[in-house]
């Protein structure tokens, strides 16, 4: 099937399948075109978490209204933004690119200097909305990128970003949720699978100016 095709088979599973199992493989394809995905300055100011403990997938359940989908799937996938964006996360990143492409980091001081003005006028409240918009850059990469490999997902809001961050210990590692995707393989009988897609007509969605 072409990216089309993929995307119309792809719909947010309600059940899925709790005994198949992405295989390491298939889970080493998703994380790394997750890595790949599209991010401001390519800065990435958040990390995504793979978790496979049942017992904790059990505490997320209870603290996602109980949707079968957070154990049912053969992963839960938790974005989690920075919590306080400041300039060691640039130059963290400036550190990262002049390794990688093997040039002198004074080089980069102009671009360094952009990012810093950027991240030092937003508040707190500014920087939340900001690096979670980076994690939805990516979550949408990661549900394109297992259309694209036959893995079926559910992109997840429905859950106290709160009793998650206490459950995972996130507050200590500065990070804080923001939105989740359950990843594996729908159940035979999940219905949702045979409802025709719903979507704006192109003309209505799309405007040429």
């Amino acid at each position: 099937m072409d990216i089309i095709q993929k995307l119309e088979w792809r719909y947010a599973v309600k059940k899925f399948d709790p005994v198949k199992k992405l295989t390491a493989a298939q889970l080493d394809r998703i994380t790394t075109a997750t890595r790949l995905s599209a991010s401001s300055y390519g800065l990435q100011p958040y990390k995504m978490l793979i978790i496979e403990n049942p017992a904790i997938r059990e505490k997320l359940k209870a603290a996602s209204w109980n949707q079968s989908q957070v154990t049912d799937a053969s992963h839960l996938v938790v974005f989690a933004r920075v919590r306080d964006l400041n300039e060691s996360h640039v130059d963290d990143y400036t550190n990262n690119i002049a390794a990688t492409r093997n040039i002198n980091p004074e080089d980069l001081a102009g671009f360094a200097g952009i990012m810093k003005g950027t991240v030092n006028r937003l508040d707190a409240a500014a920087a939340a909305v900001w690096t979670s918009k980076q994690a939805y850059l990516a979550l949408g990469t990661l549900l394109t990128a297992a259309a694209a490999e036959g893995i079926d997902a559910c992109p997840m809001e429905g859950f106290d970003a709160n009793q998650y961050d206490e459950i995972l210990g996130l507050k200590d590692k500065g990070l804080a949720t923001v939105v989740t995707a359950a990843i594996g393989f729908r159940a035979e009988d999940d219905a949702m699978q045979h409802a025709k897609k719903v979507r704006k007509p192109i003309a209505e969605l799309v405007e040429v100016i």
